[in-house]
C-alpha cells in the first residue's frame, strides 16, 4: 500500500476528504440513487477523471457486483442520446455508462438520462466504453451482464435482440435532487476551473472554393475573440472524425474545399453564444472573411 501520501498534513486530509466523499456516494446509492447521475451532476473536480474511475471501479464493481463489459467499437451510433429512450425501459436493472473521451478524459453517464448521454458528443470509434449493469441491493446475474453486453452493441450501432425480462422491473429513473446526488454535487475550489460539459459537434461548410489562409486568419480571430470573451470556454475543432491542433493545418493540407465540413465543439462549465460562434466561423469560411481581419494584428475583436 502506498501511504506516502498520509505523511503531510495536506495529503492526510485529502485522503480524508475523498473517504468522506465516498461514504456519502455509496449513503446515496442506499436510497437507490444512480452513480452516473452523481458523477454527472457532481461539479467537485475531485470527483471527475481518473478519480471517477476509481470510484466506479470500487463501488459498482467491487463493493456493488456489477456486471460489466468493456470494448473498443469499430463502429458507433452518431446520437448516442437517443438510446436513452430504449434504455430507461430496462427496469430490470441499473445501468452506468463510462466512455474514456480522447479529448476530455473519462465520462460517466446514467445511460437512461438523455442529457447525460449527450454530454459525450459524438463516440469516436475504437476508443474505451466500458457498461455496468447491477442491482444496488443484490450481486449482478447473467441478466445483468447479458444487459451490459447489449447496451454496448447498441453504443456501437448493432441491432441485438432484446430479452423481454429486462423491461420487467424497479430499476426506474430517479427524478433529480430525490436521489441523495444532490448533497454531493456542491463544487470544490478547484471545481470552478474544471470543464464539465461539451456541446454537440457544430458543422460549418467551407463556402470558398478552398479553405485559404484568410479563412485560416479569419478563424483564428473568431475564436480568440471568444475565448477573450469566456477564459473558462474551450473551442475544440476537427475535421474527418480528427481533432485538429492548430488551425493552420486545415489550409496547409490543401483538401479543405468547397462543400467541406470543419466540425467545432465548446467545452466548459457554464457554455454561453456557442450558436453566435457557429454563425461567426461560418461567416469565416465563406468569402465574408475580410470582415475578421480588421484592425491591428495581435489585436482581439469583440464580437461576443
Amino acid at each position: 500500500m502506498n501511504l506516502e501520501i498520509l505523511s503531510t498534513r495536506a495529503g492526510f486530509n485529502a485522503a480524508v476528504r475523498h473517504i468522506k466523499k465516498t461514504l456519502g456516494i455509496i449513503d446515496a446509492l442506499e436510497e437507490n440513487a444512480n452513480l452516473g447521475d452523481i458523477l454527472f451532476e457532481s461539479e467537485d473536480g475531485e470527483l471527475a477523471g481518473e478519480q471517477a474511475g476509481l470510484l466506479l471501479r470500487m463501488i459498482l464493481i467491487d463493493k456493488l457486483k456489477y456486471a460489466v463489459f468493456s470494448s473498443n467499437p469499430a463502429s458507433v451510433v452518431p446520437e448516442p442520446a437517443a438510446l436513452a429512450a430504449e434504455f430507461e425501459k430496462w427496469k430490470a436493472v441499473d445501468l452506468v455508462a463510462a466512455y474514456h473521451h480522447p479529448d476530455r478524459g473519462l465520462l460517466a453517464a446514467n445511460p437512461k438520462v438523455p442529457a447525460e448521454l449527450a454530454n459525450f458528443g459524438g463516440l469516436k470509434k475504437r476508443e474505451l466504453l466500458v457498461i455496468y449493469a447491477g442491482r444496488a441491493g443484490a450481486p449482478a446475474d447473467g441478466l445483468c451482464q447479458k444487459a451490459a453486453e447489449i447496451a454496448a452493441a447498441l453504443f456501437a450501432g448493432d441491432k441485438p435482440a432484446i430479452p423481454g425480462e429486462l423491461y420487467i422491473g424497479a430499476c426506474t429513473v430517479k427524478t433529480p435532487g430525490k436521489t441523495g446526488a444532490s448533497k454531493l454535487a456542491a463544487p470544490s475550489p478547484a471545481a470552478s476551473q474544471r470543464p464539465a460539459r461539451m456541446t454537440p459537434l457544430y458543422s460549418v461548410v467551407v463556402q470558398n472554393e478552398l479553405f485559404h489562409n484568410g479563412n485560416v486568419e479569419a478563424w483564428k480571430r473568431i475564436i480568440a475573440a471568444y475565448t477573450a470573451r469566456y477564459p473558462e470556454l474551450r473551442v475544440y475543432i476537427y475535421y474527418e472524425g480528427e481533432r485538429i491542433l492548430d488551425i493552420n493545418a486545415l489550409f496547409k493540407w490543401g483538401k479543405v474545399k468547397h462543400g467541406s465540413s470543419i466540425q467545432f465543439a465548446v467545452q466548459g462549465r457554464d457554455i454561453r453564444d456557442a450558436a453566435k460562434l457557429w454563425r461567426y466561423l461560418l461567416q469565416g469560411a465563406g468569402c465574408q472573411f475580410e470582415a475578421f481581419l480588421q484592425g491591428p494584428p495581435g489585436a482581439v475583436m469583440k464580437l461576443f
